[in-house]
Parts: structure tokens; C-alpha cells; sequence
């Protein structure tokens, strides 16, 4: 199914609701009821961990009714049109940040779709502590949507209202659904933490994923020299059309040291990350698909004097300014495939196989 026909009223109008409940005092409208002895509850198509299963995660997936989201004080809900897939939902299949006792739990941490006034929105997901002022991924409470609230891989979903971010209509609302994490994430690590300045070099380990398609679109967009590894030539050739100046083999000697290196993977490529770097360059750590490196390389660090700082997602003000940044930049989400929701197990199975390239988005 191609993004052009994603999204049509057509498609939509067959989730419109046939009745009206009401619901602690809410009126809302709903796909479908649940009777329990004189209570109603409304129901609506979601895609959710039902347990967990460290070894086999697509197991634990499963697609159907879930409970309409609660709205608690100073929350909202959003009627979702794109939702992105992240390799965090992977993760959550495995109960890794999901506890039993969470469990079954809707995933999905980024969406775009319509506020309840009718606005075209984005949702940022990081939602911290109702007091917390603060950077909000610094907050000791913080949770991403699907940790501890149900996520946004279903018809509706309830946030903090200062959740919401505006949605352009320069962008789709599959472009903008692929923004919160991966992208948020990548828009972190180059402008805050990379400590660059435009000219710089900037090697991104692992072409091909959410975040490192991020890096290697802004970082070019920003007008960084960026160099991309990746173990597939696809992937290689894939990233010098998305930007990147050059491209190479894992662990391949470079012809110079790099400002700054963007690591995702972690152990399989930690060691080239730190012969990579300048002295006085600064190593961005947003991930470690591959696990924990087996060596620190501390004495690279000390003697070269090298930074190694954490990046994890962002805050609503940057998601602001990366929606700014894309909009007048005419930068875009790569996006590897769109299907309805009905169809998220396809997306699940292409990620775990690691066959993409760029986002998958499902569509309500």
C-alpha cells in the first residue's frame, strides 16, 4: 500500500463509530463494547505486547481490541493517523522496560493525527512527572509512551496536553510520525551533544536504521562531512543517496580521524568509534543494538582526551525546532514502507529480520 492511499477517508470511515458511550463521564465515540455485568467499555483496534518473550518477540505480538484510552487531568486524546515503528517496540516484546505487571500493553511510541479541537498534531513521547520543568529526558521518572501508558499503535491515544506539538501541513502525517524518536533522537546527538560546527566530519555507525538515516539526512542538511558504515553495500549505496559524503566497510581504516562519531550499534563497532576520533573529539552514544562494548578503551579516551556522552530521545522544545528544521530545509523522513495498522505484523517481522531502510508506518 503506497502513502497516497494511506490515510483516505475512505480507509478511515471504516473505523467510525456506530453508537456513543459514555464512559466515567466521558463521552466518546467507539468502535466496539465490551459488557461488563451493567458497565460498557469501550473498545478499539490496537497492537499490543500480550506477554513477553525474550526469545521469540513477534510471539508476544498481538493485534485486536484494547480498552479506549483513560485521560487522566491535563491529558488529552489524539485521534492517530500514522504511527512509526521503532526497534524500541522490538524491545518491548522481549519485557525489556515492560514488567510483567504492565502487561499486555499497547505499543508504539511515536503518532501524528488530530487533537481533540480538530488540530493537526505531533505527539511527543517522553512524558515526565506533572511537576518536573526541567529537560524532560533528565527527569529520574521519565517514561516513553508504551512503558508505563498505553502507546499510540491503535485508533486513540491519551497524552499530557503540553504533549502536543503542531503539525505543519508541509508535512504528511506519515513524515511527521517518523519524528519523535528515531529522528528526535538523531537531531540530539548531531546539535546538542556532537559538539560540531558546520564543515566538521561526522562518522555515523550502521547505515540503515531509523536513527542512523536521521543522522546521515540532518547531518548533510546541516552542512557536516559525514561518512556512514555498514556491513551491506545496499545500505552504502543507499546512504551516499541520502546525503553522506562517503561510505565503508565496518571496522575499514579511514583516510582521517572525524570530529565526532554518532554510535548506535556498540559493542561490534565500539572499538572503531574510539580510533576514529580526533584528540578532543566527542563519541554520542544513542544506542547499542549489538550490546555493551567488552572493552571500555580507556586509555584512547584519556590520552586523546576524548568526550563520550549518552543521548536519549529529546525534549518537546527540540522536536519543535527539528520540525522547523525539516520544513524549511525541505528535509524528509526515508520511509521504507506504510501499511494499515491491520498489517503491523509484516512491519514487525521486516524489522526483526533487519530488512529496512529508513521508517515503517503504519496507518489508521
Amino acid at each position: 500500500m503506497t502513502a497516497s492511499l494511506v490515510g483516505h477517508s475512505a480507509t478511515r470511515s471504516m473505523y467510525q463509530p456506530a453508537c456513543v458511550l459514555v464512559l466515567l463521564g466521558f463521552r466518546r465515540p467507539c468502535t466496539n463494547e465490551l459488557t461488563v455485568g451493567t458497565t460498557s467499555i469501550a473498545r478499539m483496534f490496537a497492537v499490543y505486547a500480550a506477554r513477553a518473550d525474550p526469545d521469540d518477540p513477534l510471539s508476544a505480538l498481538e493485534l485486536g481490541d484494547r480498552p479506549e484510552p483513560v485521560v487522566p487531568d491535563g491529558w488529552t486524546t489524539v485521534s492517530v493517523r500514522a504511527a512509526s515503528l521503532n526497534r524500541h517496540d522490538l524491545w518491548s516484546l522481549r519485557g525489556v522496560g515492560l514488567p510483567p505487571d504492565r502487561l499486555p500493553m499497547i505499543l508504539g511510541c511515536d503518532a501524528a493525527g488530530i487533537d481533540e479541537d480538530g488540530n493537526s498534531v505531533v505527539v511527543h513521547s517522553v512524558i515526565s512527572s506533572p511537576d518536573w520543568r526541567d529537560d524532560e529526558t533528565v527527569d529520574p521518572a521519565r517514561t516513553l509512551l508504551s512503558e508505563l501508558h498505553p502507546g499510540t499503535f491503535a485508533e486513540r491515544v491519551a497524552v499530557p496536553s503540553r504533549n502536543l506539538v503542531p503539525k505543519p501541513a508541509e508535512l504528511s502525517f506519515e513524515e511527521a510520525a517518523c519524528l519523535p524518536t528515531a529522528w528526535l533522537t538523531a537531531y540530539r546527538m548531531l546539535f546538542k551533544k556532537g559538539n560540531l560546527a558546520p564543515g566538521g566530519t561526522v562518522l555515523v555507525q550502521g547505515a540503515g536504521g531509523g536513527v542512523s538515516t536521521a543522522l546521515v539526512r540532518l547531518g548533510s542538511a546541516a552542512g557536516f562531512r559525514v561518512w556512514v558504515t555498514s556491513r551491506s553495500p545496499e545500505k552504502r549505496a543507499h546512504a551516499l543517496r541520502l546525503g553522506a559524503d562517503e561510505a565503508y566497510e565496518p571496522d575499514a581504516r579511514l583516510p582521517e580521524r572525524v570530529d565526532a562519531v554518532m554510535e548506535t550499534v556498540g559493542g561490534a563497532t565500539w572499538a572503531h568509534s574510539l580510533r576514529s576520533l580526533k584528540s578532543g573529539g566527542t563519541l554520542v552514544v544513542g544506542g547499542a543494538t549489538t550490546g555493551d562494548a567488552s572493552s571500555a578503551g580507556l586509555a584512547h579516551i584519556f590520552f586523546r582526551q576524548l568526550s563520550v556522552v549518552g543521548a536519549t530521545m529529546g525534549t518537546r522544545d527540540e522536536l519543535v525546532r527539528l520540525i522547523r528544521f525539516c520544513v524549511d530545509g525541505e528535509v524528509r523522513p526515508l520511509i521504507h514502507d506504510v501499511l494499515p495498522l491491520q498489517d503491523a505484523r509484516r512491519g514487525f517481522e521486516t524489522m526483526a529480520a533487519e530488512n529496512v531502510y529508513g521508517k515503517i508506518v503504519f496507518t489508521v
